[in-house]
């Protein structure tokens, strides 16, 4: 999918964006003094310690919930998965206030506010109501049970933390690539670029929290690893106001619901008709202007979804009766029908992101779980569990070097496109390596059940944590093609006037994996556990069978990408009027 540049006239480049985004006076934003890079490392720098703030808390979360809150293993792998899917499920709210009514901007700077404010609560309950006696919640000394207002205060935090943080991240995604005019051929390449540095930021803002906060937290530093959080992202809000004078800014285009239930209405009242079989006599408004006061950008007609054409079919009663062409609930516009195309088209491909999400939050969850039944020593220096997900880290960040320095160059010169791979095959490509992830987790637990001591079944097993690293290191990998190729994909492919909706795609696509994969573990959990039998996944993982539920994930990300290539086979991109060339989607995944 050509996702970089625009084909470029011999024409001087204007020195104004093009694309429709202004200054913060609401004038066409001047190249010179706007946005590229010098607006979008602010805001990589913001997202990093917004990161950090975040993994600070949550990367360590499952073990204060056991420790602290006294929750058994099940119970706090289903309530961090919950927490976790609640925090990108509120990224479709920020997405919506961001691309109807608030802007980009304004959307991330009251959610930050929120996120702070949650990382203050919980910061302070934890000093005063939880982490009892002081210090507790390490491997040696018990906290208090917890009282009733401590636990209402912490999920009351986390919450925020988590509604603060998840509408959040769509807009910020957004808005660092709409520093980028795509029109331009240079800022396009740059803005193709961004998503890469934008998942480089969020890794390396986590890397602090996955070494250094957990190595404290885990010896039972939990409030100062709190109010690290904390200040971490409080300057982070700092600096993101520090930028405002220079940001771009596009105009939300309104509410996008009204929009499709217009298209859907429209087409219904016309089952009957027949939708021309050529676009450009189907109803649209002559020129751009129209649509550049509303902040979008006119689409083309595509061939898909031939049904939805109904709704910009003029009947004989609407020729009769030009008023009806004023009415958006019997007449729309070709642009508006293929938005609501556009959205159709990329939920199929969403949808199949969801197993490999299921995949990814393994890592929070049941790694740290397996990891803490392993030998966690290295000589006479302790290895936190939690903080094994460093090498997820450092294999992101290596993979993306060796992505953009290595793999692209070779595949643009064998395929023709200068992109190496397009975002379909780099997430098809993601899904093959986090089952490869599955298989080499289930086999590093056979091997870790084989090293119980037989007189002490209670006992972690003899076998190194650091045998944990494949499977990190290849979920890192996996991100690498998945996540960066889905930030692409469906920012590239989503409307102008739900850009951030596509952005909080990927986000959604993480909340529904963890909701999903709450399910799978109580299933298995109910039908494998009974009177006699302690189940997959016990209390005690030395009698469980741990192995056998990464084998179940790994059949069902098989099953999931021969779905996913089918669905990526089935795509067409959306293709602009300023840009014809835009969105042609050559899939060889």
């Amino acid at each position: 999918m050509a996702m970089a540049a625009n084909t470029v006239d011999s024409k001087i480049i204007s020195p104004i964006t093009e694309d429709g985004s202004m200054d913060r006076r609401g004038n066409p934003a001047v190249k010179a003094n706007t946005g590229k890079w010098k607006s979008s490392i602010l805001l990589l720098v913001n997202y990093g310690l917004v990161t950090c703030a975040f993994f600070g808390v949550g990367v360590n979360l499952v073990v204060f919930l056991r420790r602290v809150l006294h929750q058994d293993n099940a119970e706090a792998a289903n309530s961090i998965s919950k927490w976790t899917g609640t925090v990108y499920i509120f990224s479709l709210i920020g997405a919506f206030m961001s691309d109807s009514y608030w802007g980009r901007y304004i959307t991330c700077a009251v959610f930050q506010m929120i996120y702070v404010t949650g990382l203050v609560i919980l910061s302070l309950t934890s000093w005063f109501l939880l982490v009892k006696p002081s210090g507790c919640g390490d491997e040696e000394t018990a906290c208090d049970p917890p009282s009733t207002a401590g636990v209402a205060l912490f999920y009351l935090s986390t919450y925020m933390i988590a509604f603060g943080n998840g509408g959040y991240q769509p807009s910020i995604a957004t808005l660092g690539s709409d520093q980028f005019d795509e029109t331009d051929p240079v800022e396009a390449r740059s803005k193709v670029a961004f998503f890469s540095y934008f998942y480089l930021a969020l890794n390396v803002g986590s890397l602090f929290s996955n070494t250094v906060l957990v190595y404290y937290e885990d010896a039972g530093q939990w409030v100062m690893g709190f109010w690290v959080s904390a200040a971490a992202a409080a300057l982070a809000l700092v600096l993101f106001f520090l930028g405002t004078p220079n940001y771009r800014y596009f105009k939300p285009s309104g509410n996008p619901l009204t929009r499709i239930a217009q298209v859907l209405v429209a087409a219904s009242r016309k089952w009957s008709a027949d939708a021309p079989t050529r676009g450009d006599l189907l109803h649209e408004l002559d020129g751009d202007e129209s649509y550049r006061d509303a902040g979008i950008r006119k689409i083309l007609h595509s061939d898909q979804l031939r049904y939805l054409d109904k709704a910009a079919t003029m009947t004989e009663e609407e020729y009769r009766n030009l008023e009806s062409l004023k009415n958006p609930w019997r007449l729309c516009t070709v642009t508006q029908v293929e938005e609501v195309k556009c959205i159709l088209k990329m939920l199929p491909i969403w949808l199949c992101t969801i197993v490999y999400s299921v995949v990814f939050t393994q890592m929070a969850s049941l790694f740290v779980e397996q990891g803490t039944t392993m030998n966690t020593n290295i000589g006479s220096f302790h290895v936190p569990a939690a903080s094994m997900s460093v090498f997820d880290i450092l294999s992101v960040l290596a993979f993306i070097a060796i992505y953009r320095r290595v793999l692209v160059p070779v595949m643009a010169r064998l395929s023709g496109n200068p992109q190496g791979l397009t975002e379909l095959q780099r997430m098809g490509v993601g899904l093959v390596i986090g089952m490869a992830a599955m298989v080499v987790a289930g086999l590093v637990e056979v091997e870790r059940l084989k090293r119980v001591p037989p007189s002490a079944p209670d006992q972690p097993s003899s076998l190194s944590v650091l045998w944990q690293v494949p499977q990190y290191a290849l979920i890192g990998a996996s991100e690498v093609f998945m996540y960066v190729g889905q930030l692409e994909f469906f920012n590239g492919q989503a409307p102008d006037g739900v850009k951030s909706f596509g952005s909080s795609l990927c986000m959604a696509s993480i909340s529904l994996g963890n909701y999903v994969s709450i399910m799978l573990v109580s299933a298995v959990t109910s039908l494998t556990a009974g009177d006699r039998r302690p189940g997959w996944i016990p209390g005690n993982l030395n009698s469980g069978h741990l192995d056998r539920f990464y084998f179940l994930l790994a059949g069902l990300s098989l099953v999931d990408l021969a779905v996913y290539v089918a669905c990526a086979m089935w795509y067409k991109g959306i293709k602009l009027d300023s840009n014809e060339q835009r969105g042609k989607v050559p899939v060889h995944v």
